[in-house]
């Protein structure tokens, strides 16, 4: 370990934000990003060795879970990089560098509202936000009163994201800051504004905006304005990044319409919307398929009693796809309101069909009368290789995959009388009621990716 003093000048930022970013240094709370591939985490890690020289000096940066600070990859990984040589590791939770002055950068999660409780009655000179939208409000202003020091650094708090629309259920409060940023028509940041330093307080739990200082303490006698700034990046600006791996930015255009917008062009309003998510225009319809590959048939299972009786209920839905030479086929969609006994007609029914060599996979859902459905299914295909897939993550994630390969253009449709009816259904998303179509079309996709990452020439399944 190299005892070295004023290590934070060792480290030389990129031209444009992220330099614009670390000279920021009489801002209280500044906000870096605004898209993917910016060189938040990197500018990060580097301001938070500015007073490392100072014994008493603390750094915390937050993720929401710990997985994102451990994760291969992740910010333990990209510390290392750069803090290995001056700091020892403390690697048990909370994981943590200390610097031979006795000065520390600690990196830990805050899952849940409640942990910010953990933090009472700490003083943290320097407050780090490592993507910002995944934190409550609750979670950050009650952290910004822990924002105290000591040992002679100022108190400041700084933060990377990527955007998310106002009415996001968990970031969607940070427009607060970033409104005035951004254009109300567009979405994007407004290019004049980005680093232009405003002023702040909370009133009646409302932050109340000036130009100045003055402007708010001759409005609020009392109060103790805070400064903010904003400051804009995307992959454009990190020069380094693009040059080591060229392909992250294909990684970014491969990402379905709506995404695109959020990471790789910064816009803070779009929202999975019909026709963003998948657009009829995406999908060929073709007269016939090649032969090889593999075929699954998806089942999204939406018969349960309680479903069944409800005013709206959801449709089982089955979707047949293929895969071969590198394209997804959609074979056949159905969907229909089905009792549970006419839905087990419907499985048989079609598996026998299908034929054997046609995979069988449906979603699982939790609990014992999952599991006792599940048992049913399996025992009722006897000799078809079928399973219960437990659902991961939401809806619209399970379709992430999905709706990139349609745009790329790599999912196409066989003729037949169900073909505008899935067009309608798919286009719609999420707007409609019902999106049993959709899950059912993930699933065999999700399936057919797993097959594909095994499959070689000759070991086709396919009718």
């Amino acid at each position: 370990m190299t005892k070295a003093k004023n290590i934070f000048a060792k480290f030389e930022p990129q031209p444009g934000p992220q330099a614009e970013f670390l000279s920021t240094t009489d801002v209280d709370f500044v906000l870096y990003g605004g898209a993917a591939g910016g060189g938040k985490s990197w500018a990060l890690l580097v301001e938070s060795l500015r007073h490392v020289d100072n014994q008493h000096f603390g750094c915390v940066i937050f993720r929401r879970t710990s997985p994102q600070i451990t994760a291969e990859g992740g910010l333990w990984d990209e510390s290392n990089k750069l803090y290995a040589p001056y700091a020892q590791p403390k690697q048990s939770a909370p994981v943590q560098w200390i610097f031979p002055t006795g000065a520390t950068v600690t990196m830990t999660h805050m899952q849940h509202d409640q942990n910010r409780f953990d933090w009472q009655g700490s003083q943290i000179p320097l407050l780090c936000w490592d993507e910002l939208t995944h934190f409550s409000k609750r979670q950050f202003f009650y952290m910004f009163s822990r924002n105290r020091s000591t040992c002679g650094v100022r108190p400041y708090i700084r933060a990377t994201c990527n955007p998310v629309p106002p009415d996001d259920p968990v970031g969607g409060w940070v427009h607060e800051f970033v409104g005035w940023y951004i254009d109300p028509n567009t979405g994007y940041a407004i290019a004049e504004r980005s680093g232009v330093i405003r002023w702040f307080v909370m009133v009646n739990d409302t932050l109340r905006w000036g130009d100045s200082r003055e402007e708010l303490t001759d409005q609020y006698p009392g109060s103790e304005p805070k400064s903010f700034t904003f400051i804009r990046s995307d992959v454009f600006d990190n020069k380094i990044l693009l040059e080591k791996d060229p392909g992250y930015l294909a990684n970014l255009k491969a990402l379905p319409l709506y995404e695109q917008e959020q990471l790789l062009k910064g816009n803070w309003l779009v929202k999975p919307a019909a026709g963003k998510v998948f657009n009829r225009d995406w999908f060929e319809i073709v007269e016939a398929v090649p032969a090889g590959g593999w075929t699954v048939r998806s089942w999204d299972l939406a018969a349960s009693e309680k479903k069944v009786a409800s005013q709206d209920p959801d449709f089982t839905a089955d979707v047949k796809m293929k895969y071969v030479n590198g394209i997804y086929y959609v074979l056949d969609a159905n969907e229909e309101r089905m009792e549970p006994a006419k839905t087990d007609n419907a499985i048989k029914n079609r598996a026998t069909q299908d034929g054997k060599s046609v995979i069988v996979r449906f979603e699982r859902e939790g609990g014992a009368s999952g599991k006792r459905d599940a048992r049913t299914i399996i025992t009722m295909l006897d000799g078809w290789d079928v399973k219960g897939v437990p659902p991961q993550g939401d809806k619209l994630t399970r379709a992430k995959g999905l709706a990139a390969q349609a745009l790329a253009g790599n999912v196409k449709l066989l003729r037949g009388e169900w073909n505008q009816r899935w067009l309608n259904h798919m286009h719609g998303q999420p707007d409609l009621a019902h999106d049993d179509l959709m899950d059912a079309s993930s699933g065999a996709y999700n399936e057919l990716q797993k097959i594909s990452k095994l499959w070689t020439p000759g070991s086709a399944n396919a009718n």
